[in-house]
């Protein structure tokens, strides 16, 4: 039975992998799309190599998820797990197919969280972590747009004296560059999360003796992640390529740039933060520093209630969702 679980646990893991890649495809891609300096196909393609191999070059990040969230190993198991799964898929689903740009990271913690305090109450968390995650996934987007507003600034110093016609064809190369290291550190901090879970459940189940990811995890988690990106996230490109602020080169290089360099000091810190919400901050950042009016707030307005809304929401269902499993099958 016990094995059973975790052969479900796994393939729910990987299915949760490869919704992420479609879900956060628009994270590293929307702005490049937006501004035609790449065709859908192609920016799609390009996300899911580069995701496939940001995946396999860090595991920080997996092991805060694995070990920073619960108390002890001995507080989990595969129904919590496959609880927390569950939870995070269905949320993922919902607001992917409504377009809304929401988070994956606070998804899958907030199922977790869920599916640990109904199995074990507060004893199951362990706070310090809890509290560790919860200020970085809330401090990045911030992070983002503060900085974006600031780079923006900068290279409107630097070249707001080229015309417009060389300003686009000088930022239309470097926003593909700007795009794959995107994707890079899309796929560095994100396909973790599920490492992360995966490893968790190994350790707790006694295959795996210390909490470190082993390699077959590391490649089924990056070519799921892969898979997904490839397949794209239309509805989200639209939101976030277009609906906050209407892009141009210049400033999708600037929202893109600031993006990666934001993740990817998260991701040496082996902090797991939200991608949709520091590429969405990034671009409000961007276009509020050519004016305030020229980013939609409504929607910037809609995102961050989804945002508050994750990990209470997801939290309830994996709290519900570990409940049904326990009195259905066990």
């Amino acid at each position: 039975m016990h094995d059973t679980l975790l052969i479900v646990l796994v393939v729910l893991a990987l299915a949760f992998d490869y919704i992420n890649g479609f879900h956060d495809t628009a994270n590293a891609i929307a702005t490049s799309v937006s501004t035609r300096a790449l065709s859908p196909r192609r920016a799609v393609w390009m996300s899911a190599v580069f995701n496939f191999v940001g995946a396999l070059s860090f595991t920080g990040v997996a092991k805060t998820i694995g070990g920073d969230i619960v108390s002890s190993v001995k507080m989990v198991d595969s129904q919590t797990i496959i609880a927390a799964l569950i939870a995070a898929i269905f949320w993922n689903l919902v607001t992917w197919y409504y377009g809304i740009p929401s988070s994956s990271s606070h998804a899958i913690i907030g199922g977790l969280i869920g599916a640990v305090l109904v199995a074990h109450g507060l004893d199951g968390l362990k706070l310090v972590g809890v509290l560790t995650i919860f200020v970085a996934l809330v401090a990045s987007p911030v992070i983002g747009g503060i900085l974006g507003a600031l780079l923006m600034h900068i290279l409107r110093f630097l070249f707001g004296k080229m015309s417009p016609t060389k300003i686009n064809k000088t930022f239309k190369p470097l926003q593909v560059i700007a795009a794959a290291t995107m994707s890079f550190s899309h796929g560095a901090n994100d396909a973790q999360k599920a490492m992360g879970i995966i490893t968790l459940a190994l350790l707790s189940a006694g295959h795996l003796p210390t909490l470190d990811v082993p390699l077959w995890v590391k490649l089924c988690c990056a070519a799921a992640m892969a898979f997904g990106t490839a397949t794209g996230g239309w509805r989200i490109i639209k939101t976030m390529g277009g609906k906050i602020y209407k892009l141009t080169p210049l400033s999708g290089f600037a929202a893109d740039l600031n993006s990666t360099v934001t993740i990817m000091g998260a991701t040496l810190l082996h902090l797991p933060v939200s991608t949709t919400h520091v590429v969405a901050g990034s671009i409000m950042g961007v276009g509020s520093a050519r004016r305030i009016k020229a980013v939609n707030w409504g929607i910037g307005q809609t995102m961050v209630r989804a945002w508050f809304l994750t990990i209470p929401l997801t939290a309830a269902i994996g709290g519900i969702i570990h409940k049904l499993i326990m009195v259905l099958f066990f």
